[in-house]
C-alpha cells in the first residue's frame, strides 16, 4: 500500500522560561537568593501512530446511486485513488462495470451485455454511466500502481434489456432473447428462455425472485460456464484480462449459496455477498456454505437502532457476525442503498454516522468508507483519522468495561508492542467521564481521536478517569 498511514502531528514539549539550560534533572541555582529551582520535565507526547501497523486495511465504497457525471466516472475516481491509498484505503469497490438496459444512464444493477466495459454501441451508448473501457483500464492499473486491490461487483440473479421472444414456459412473450442484435453486441453469453426459470430442465426458481422472468437458471452448464467455470467466463475475463481483483456478489438471496462458492473456487479472490439480513445467524451461516466474507447487516441494524431508533447503547453488546468472524464480516454505516432518498428509514442518521464510523473502526472487521460520507467536507478529517487509527492501535481482544443507555467504553488490548485502545462513546448531551481499569500503569493517555484535549494519567493500579465530549466519542491510548 502506499504511504499506508498519515503522519500525527507530535505535541510539542512546554518549557518554562529559565535563564539558562540545564544538561540533566538536577536542580540548579538560577535567583539572586540562592533558591535551588528543579527544571520542568517534557510533557508527554503523542504517540506516532505511524510506527504501527496491524496488518488491517479499509475498502473504499467508491460511488453512490445516481453518480454524477455520467461517462466521466473512472476518471474521477482515478485522480482519487493516491489520496485514497495515503489514507489507509486497501480495497475500492466499484459498481458493476457492465452495459445495463437503462445504457448511459444504468447503475449496472441491470445487465443485459457481460462483456460490453463501454465498448460497443448499444443499448444507446458506447460507454457506461462510468465511462469507457479504456478509461476502467486506467483506473484499474492507477489503483494498482497505489497497491489497492480493485472490487467488481457482480449481478448473478437477474438479467434486463434483452428483446421479446415466446416462451413456451409461460405461454406469453417474456423479454429474454440475448443475442448480438439485441442488447449483447459482444456475442459472448448469448442467452434466451431456455436459459432462465422455467425451463425444459428446471421448472422453477428456488431462489427468491427479483425479475421473475429474467432470472437465470444456475444449474445449467452453459450458465455455468459463461459466469464462472471457462477459461472464456465472465469471472475470468474480469479477473485475467480486466484485472479485477476480488468481487462483491450482488442480491444473493435470489440464488443459492453453491453459486458462490463454485465461482471463488474457480477464480479466487476476496469475496463479499450482500445478504440483506439482519439475523446474525442467517448472516454466519452463509459464511461457513460459501466461505466468503458477508455485509455485516446485523452490526449495521444494532448500531440504527442504538442510535437512532432507541437511543439505547445496550444494543451494540447483542449479536453481530464480527463477533465470531472478525475476517469474515464487512463492517459498514452506509452503502448506496441505504442512502437513497426514499430510504431514509433503512439508514444511521447523519448525525449519527462518526459516532458509527468510530465503533466500526475500533471494533474487529473489516470496515467500509461509503464514497459520500468521505467526500463530504464535514466528515473527510475525522473520517481519516479513524482509518489511521484502524489501521494501527485498534487491535487485540475485545473488552467492554462499561455499557448503559448514552455510554459505551470499549477496550482493545493490543498485541506485543501495540499499546491498543479504549473507545468511549457518548450519546448524552453534557461530556461525561467514568473511571475504569486499563492495562497501562503510571503513564498518561491522550485521546487520539482528538475530540477531547483531557490528559488523565493512569494510576500503578492502572486506573484512570476519561471522558467524552457531549454526543461524541473519545479514543484513549498511551503517550511516549
Amino acid at each position: 500500500m502506499k504511504n499506508k498511514f498519515l503522519v500525527y502531528g507530535a505535541m510539542l514539549s512546554i518549557f518554562a522560561g529559565v535563564a539558562s539550560c540545564s544538561s540533566d534533572n538536577d536542580p540548579i541555582d538560577n535567583t539572586d537568593d540562592g533558591q535551588v529551582v528543579t527544571p520542568p520535565t517534557e510533557e508527554p507526547q503523542a504517540l506516532n501512530l505511524e510506527n504501527y501497523d496491524n496488518g488491517t486495511g479499509v475498502m473504499m465504497q467508491a460511488f453512490y446511486w445516481d453518480v454524477e457525471p455520467r461517462h466521466e466516472w473512472w476518471d474521477l475516481l482515478t485522480e482519487k485513488v493516491s489520496g485514497w491509498a495515503d489514507a489507509g484505503i486497501d480495497r475500492i469497490w466499484l459498481p458493476p462495470a457492465s452495459k445495463g438496459q437503462s445504457g448511459g444512464y444504468s447503475m449496472g444493477y441491470d445487465p443485459s451485455d457481460y462483456f460490453d466495459l463501454g465498448e460497443y454501441d448499444q443499448l444507446g451508448t458506447v460507454e457506461t454511466r462510468f465511462g469507457s473501457r479504456a478509461e476502467l483500464d486506467a483506473l484499474i492499473a492507477e489503483a494498482h500502481a497505489n497497491d489497492l486491490e480493485v472490487i467488481a461487483d457482480i449481478v448473478l440473479n437477474h438479467n434486463s434489456g434483452g428483446a421479446l421472444e415466446w416462451n413456451p414456459y409461460r405461454e406469453k412473450e417474456t423479454w429474454t432473447l440475448f443475442d448480438p442484435s439485441h442488447a449483447n453486441a459482444s456475442n459472448k453469453f448469448n442467452r434466451n428462455y431456455e436459459n432462465f426459470y422455467p425451463n425444459s430442465t428446471s421448472p422453477y426458481d428456488e431462489g427468491s425472485l427479483f425479475y421473475e422472468e429474467t432470472n437465470l437458471d444456475h444449474n445449467q452448464e452453459y450458465v455455468q460456464n459463461w459466469l464462472w467455470a471457462e477459461d472464456y467466463s465472465v469471472a475470468n475475463y474480469y479477473k485475467n484480462e480486466v484485472g479485477f481483483d476480488g468481487w462483491r456478489f450482488d442480491y444473493v438471496l435470489g440464488f443459492e449459496p453453491w453459486v458462490v462458492k463454485e465461482w471463488m473456487d474457480a477464480v479466487g479472490g476476496f469475496g463479499v455477498a450482500e445478504l440483506w439480513d439482519g439475523n446474525p445467524d442467517v448472516l454466519k451461516n452463509y459464511i461457513e456454505e460459501t466461505g466468503v466474507a458477508v455485509f455485516d447487516f446485523a452490526a449495521f441494524y444494532k448500531m440504527d437502532e442504538a442510535f437512532d431508533r432507541h437511543d439505547d447503547l445496550t444494543i451494540l453488546t447483542r449479536e453481530m457476525v464480527w463477533q465470531e468472524y472478525p475476517d469474515k464480516a464487512v463492517t459498514f454505516t452506509a452503502n448506496h442503498d441505504t442512502e437513497k432518498d426514499e430510504n431514509e428509514d433503512n439508514r444511521i442518521a447523519a448525525e449519527n454516522k462518526m459516532k458509527a464510523y468510530a465503533f466500526i473502526l475500533t471494533h474487529p472487521g473489516y470496515p467500509t468508507i461509503f464514497y459520500s460520507d468521505y467526500e463530504n467536507e464535514e466528515f473527510q478529517e475525522e473520517l481519516e483519522q479513524l482509518i489511521l487509527i484502524n489501521n494501527t492501535i485498534a487491535t487485540g481482544e475485545i473488552e467492554v468495561l462499561h455499557v448503559d443507555n448514552d455510554e459505551y467504553i470499549m477496550k482493545r488490548s493490543g498485541d506485543g508492542t501495540n499499546p491498543g485502545l479504549i473507545l468511549y462513546i457518548n450519546t448524552s448531551p453534557s461530556t461525561k467521564r467514568r473511571n475504569v481499569t486499563t492495562s497501562w500503569t503510571s503513564t498518561t493517555l491522550h485521546d487520539y481521536s482528538t475530540n477531547s484535549s483531557f490528559s488523565p494519567a493512569t494510576g500503578e493500579d492502572g486506573k484512570v478517569e476519561i471522558e467524552a465530549p457531549a454526543n461524541s466519542y473519545s479514543i484513549w491510548s498511551i503517550t511516549e
